[in-house]
């Protein structure tokens, strides 16, 4: 259940909050999970592509793993029943703070921009753009109820987009003022800024992950219910008597 904070739900404005991993509830919950989670109206889905089980959901304190119905004690459906009813009213609480991290992104895109004294025609149309992904991705943080919408093609898709949107907007406006600068005489402040704009993508990333640090608070407010979801499904097993593991956590 690489929980959506990842960047993070890290985030995500996606390439800044990719660019912040302390951020991440992993990270800084010490909690993991092999599985991906999707909130059903009934029932929590946990799968996974390996090791068995692959697919293990529940609800209502009855719990199947694999397409098995999975026999539970009287304490254990109780567990189970607050386990599910914790974890949805945790995952809006995750939602909200994926929704800051958003805004703080952007704001430090902004700020970011500002300090390569940009003209204000390419200021104005970054934050035009900036605003309109940080825009559709807090409507896709709202609406996601799926981990698996935040994972390998579909986040790096989203990400190649943002940075398609910002980076050659950046780097042109660099350009120009390289050329101004070589232009009035200024060889070695020209020089500079051509290579300012070709490292854009790499210098950028350090200094947004500095600014992302300001959410930390925020994630480590989600700790103890994290950490209360991982001691709820503590020793509960398969059909098989194998550990099913939902959630994990490390001192």
């Amino acid at each position: 259940m690489r929980l959506p904070l990842s960047a993070a739900a890290s985030l995500c404005l996606l390439l800044a909050l990719r660019a912040a991993p302390a951020q991440d509830l992993t990270t800084t919950c010490h909690a993991s999970s092999s599985y991906d989670l999707t909130l059903r109206p009934g029932s929590l889905l946990f799968d996974r592509a390996q090791p068995a089980p692959y697919r293990v959901e529940l609800g209502d304190g009855a719990l199947r793993a694999d397409g098995r119905t999975v026999p539970l004690t009287a304490e254990q459906q109780d567990r189970l029943a607050v386990f599910e009813r914790e974890l949805r009213a945790l995952a809006p609480r995750v939602r909200a703070v994926a929704q800051a991290g958003v805004d703080l992104a952007a704001r430090a895109l902004h700020e970011e921009a500002a300090g390569m004294q940009l003209d204000a025609a390419s200021l104005a149309e970054l934050d035009r753009r900036v605003a309109a992904r940080a825009d559709e991705l807090k409507r896709r943080i709202a609406a996601s109820n799926s981990t698996h919408d935040w994972q390998g093609e579909a986040a790096q898709a989203y990400a190649d987009q943002l940075a398609g949107d910002i980076l050659p907007l950046l780097a042109g406006a660099l350009g120009q003022q390289a050329l101004e600068a070589a232009m009035g005489g200024d060889l070695q402040q020209a020089a500079q800024l051509r290579d300012r704009a070709a490292d854009l993508a790499t210098s950028l990333r350090p200094r947004l992950e500095r600014r992302m640090q300001a959410l930390r608070p925020q994630v480590q407010a989600l700790c103890p219910a994290v950490r209360r979801l991982a001691g709820l499904q503590e020793g509960l097993r398969g059909g098989d008597g194998r550990p099913l593991d939902l959630l994990e956590t490390t001192p």
